[in-house]
C-alpha cells in the first residue's frame, strides 16, 4: 500500500467515525430535548375531562399496556429502550382530543425521564420510579377498561 492509499483509508475511517459519533450525540440530545419539552409542557397540562378521565383509542392502549408488560418483565437499559420505543408509537399512532393528547404528554413525560434515567444509569431506582409512577398515574386521567397498573 503507497503513502496515498493509507492517507485515503484513514480519512474515510476519521470520517466515518467522527460522522458516527456526531450521529449517536445528535440523536441523544434530541431525546433529551423531547423529554424536557415533554416536562414543561406536561406539568401545565395534564387535567381531567371536566372531572371525567379522557377516552383511550386502541394505539394508546396497546403502547401502554406494552409499557405496562415491559416494566413487570425488564429493568434497565432494555426497560428504557422499550419504553422509548412504545412512546415513539405513542405518538405516532394515538389520535387523541388535543386536550387529551396534553394530558397523555405529562404521562409520556414521566415515561422518557425515567426511560432517560435508566439509559445512563440501568440500576437507577429514581428511573424506575419515575416510570413506575407514569404507569400509576394513567388510569387516574384515561379511561383504560381493564387496567392493571
Amino acid at each position: 500500500m503507497n503513502k496515498r492509499q493509507a492517507i485515503i483509508i484513514v480519512g474515510v475511517l476519521v470520517l466515518t467515525v467522527g460522522g458516527s459519533i456526531a450521529a449517536w450525540t445528535y440523536l441523544h440530545a434530541s431525546h433529551e430535548a423531547e423529554a424536557d419539552a415533554h416536562e414543561t409542557h406536561s406539568n401545565a397540562a395534564m387535567a381531567l375531562n371536566a372531572g371525567r378521565r379522557w377516552d383511550t383509542d386502541e394505539p394508546l392502549r396497546t403502547g401502554m399496556q406494552r409499557i405496562r408488560d415491559a416494566a413487570l418483565q425488564q429493568q434497565g437499559v432494555a426497560l428504557a429502550a422499550t419504553t422509548k420505543e412504545q412512546v415513539d408509537y405513542l405518538i405516532a399512532n394515538c389520535k387523541l382530543d388535543p386536550q387529551a393528547d396534553a394530558a397523555l404528554h405529562g404521562i409520556i413525560s414521566q415515561l422518557l425521564t425515567g426511560a432517560d434515567m435508566l439509559s445512563k444509569t440501568p440500576e437507577s431506582p429514581e428511573g424506575v420510579e419515575k416510570i413506575r409512577h407514569a404507569l400509576h398515574q394513567y388510569p387516574d386521567y384515561f379511561n383504560h377498561p381493564d387496567w392493571q397498573p
